[in-house]
């Protein structure tokens, strides 16, 4: 199962996503794509077997994913503070890949009927669901 994580900014949610999903999904291909380095880098040192970034680098690997993972900002243009490129958000949504994304409630996006949850929660939530969809439990 080729699993993308991608995240922006300094790369903490991603980070957390990747040293979880390395531990649990051992099976799992993990390709980590900041949309900076800083982001890529932070993910790579947590156990993501390549990393890359920016761009072209979303673009890409949307199109190897089997399943994405990331905070819900990377399927929509301009969110993480601008980071997230239409190009960005275009390639995620338009993916065959399963989308596991993570309500983070900030930088302008609200995600209404969520309660607020710390991220460990959120993070927990997503690599189980990542475990199910490895161990072809599916939707």
């Amino acid at each position: 199962m080729n699993v993308l994580v991608i995240d922006g900014q300094g790369g903490g949610l991603g980070r957390q996503l990747v040293a979880a999903l390395s531990a649990q999904c051992p099976e799992a291909q993990l390709t980590a794509v900041g949309t900076n380095s800083l982001a890529a880098n932070a993910m790579l040192k947590a156990g993501a077997q390549r990393a890359a970034t920016g761009e072209n680098a979303v673009v890409v690997n949307c199109r190897r994913a089997d399943i994405i993972v990331g905070p819900i900002g990377i399927v929509i243009a301009d969110a993480l503070l601008g980071e997230i490129t239409p190009a960005m958000a275009t390639a995620v949504c338009q993916s065959s890949a399963t989308r596991v994304l993570i309500p983070v409630n900030h930088c302008e996006n609200y995600i209404v009927g969520v309660p607020d949850q710390p991220i460990s929660a959120l993070v927990a939530a997503a690599v189980q669901k990542v475990k199910a969809l490895c161990n072809g439990e599916g939707c």
